[in-house]
């Protein structure tokens, strides 16, 4: 395949993603689980059938090595859709993840007894730097939203505007409570709350952020003695984890409960009728597929520092899409913790080195083609 397409498909299927797992989260701010492992039960059989041939076929790298592996990832997806209930909004979310560079360079480090240059030193300083930034000026937010923030049990329309206390409100709603003055007192206690909530969603994203890039050393030492073997690792990755969503049944069960509940929306061109949170879902799934499929193509048709590249690339226009089109608070310094984090990023690739001979190479070869 081209390696255009598998451009295309982590473009469109990530950035997609993004939109429709706002779409879930938005209504439902818990519904991380029921994502997750609806995401992984459609990769598992697509896997089961595609790649394990329903089972036939033996897995090139030992099946412990994948328990340890599964361990990790499973461990990772939770929790990284978790923080989403936690008070912590998308576009910090993908900024935070996306230093994954300084995680990786650290245990590097720690693990492998790595030694960097200058310039990647300088990279992760600026990705750390943009991530504070962001980290910082979105407590600020929190906790000014949940101090000053007038609740509303009226007009429903109004509940899904607001980023801070949303439960509170849809359950003020349900019970039709009017009582404007307790809720004033409630509120300002709610705000020290609101913010300890924060705290504990940016522990969740730092332990997700390291456990990931553990796992990437552990993935890395693997595929140095066995072979790469991405696909089937992907399958396994999936399908291992998959009995360990029955700890997490109460929960998935309650919001497929919620989806079902939902407005109903006919899907164009087929003209099926379904509750719309189920749609969302289901293109979240499909989307997620694309977006790793996307991955796995590029990893076998181009080099590392194009694949760090596109996917760089991707989460920055998820990044202003979700800001845009959802229009989620984001401020000036925001903007300039988001600049710090790409930047140092594509530093770390070395994207600067490579492109002057790759630009020199292509001017030499034109007047050859012509």
């Amino acid at each position: 395949m081209h390696p255009a397409v598998a451009v295309g498909l982590v473009f469109g299927g990530c950035c997609s993603n993004v939109v429709f797992l706002e779409l879930l989260a938005r209504q439902f701010p818990g519904c991380g689980n029921i994502v997750t492992f609806s995401q992984f039960l459609f990769i598992a059989l697509e896997g089961f059938i595609f790649e394990a041939n329903f089972g036939r076929k033996r897995p090139a790298i030992p099946i412990r090595n994948y328990f340890i592996m599964v361990a990790m990832f499973f461990t990772v997806s939770v929790v990284n859709n978790y923080a989403l209930n936690l008070n912590i909004a998308m576009p910090l979310h993908m900024i935070f993840r996306s230093g994954s560079l300084i995680a990786s360079m650290a245990l590097g480090i720690i693990i492998l007894k790595k030694r960097y240059s200058v310039s990647k030193y300088s990279s992760i300083a600026l990705v750390s730097l943009g991530i504070f930034t962001c980290t910082f000026m979105s407590a600020k937010q929190v906790v000014s939203l949940h101090l000053f923030t007038p609740l509303f049990a009226g007009n429903k329309s109004h509940f899904f505007g607001l980023r801070g206390n949303r439960k509170k409100l849809l359950f003020l709603a349900s019970c039709g409570r009017q009582e404007q003055a307790s809720d004033s007192s409630s509120n300002q206690e709610d705000g020290p709350q609101a913010f300890l909530w924060w705290l504990l969603g940016i522990a969740a994203l730092t332990f997700a952020l390291l456990m990931s890039a553990r796992m990437g050393i552990f993935q890395e030492t693997l595929y140095k003695k066995f072979g790469k073997h991405s696909k089937e690792a992907l399958f396994y990755n999936h399908a291992l984890p998959l009995p360990g969503f029955l700890l997490l049944a109460p929960n998935i069960y309650q919001h497929a409960v919620l989806f079902s509940q939902s407005e109903l929306f006919q899907v164009p061109v087929i003209g099926l009728t379904l509750p719309i949170m189920w749609f969302y879902l289901l293109m979240n799934v499909i989307t997620q597929y694309v977006c790793i499929r996307g991955v796995f193509i590029l990893t076998t048709e181009c080099t590392s520092l194009t694949v760090t590249l596109v996917v760089t690339l991707r989460k920055f226009v998820s990044l202003i899409f979700s800001i845009l089109y959802f229009q989620n608070p984001f401020t000036g310094w925001h903007w300039l913790g988001t600049a710090f984090v790409f930047v140092g990023t594509l530093m770390y690739t070395e994207l600067w080195h490579s492109l002057g001979p790759l630009l020199a190479r292509h001017r030499r070869g034109r007047p050859k083609e012509q």
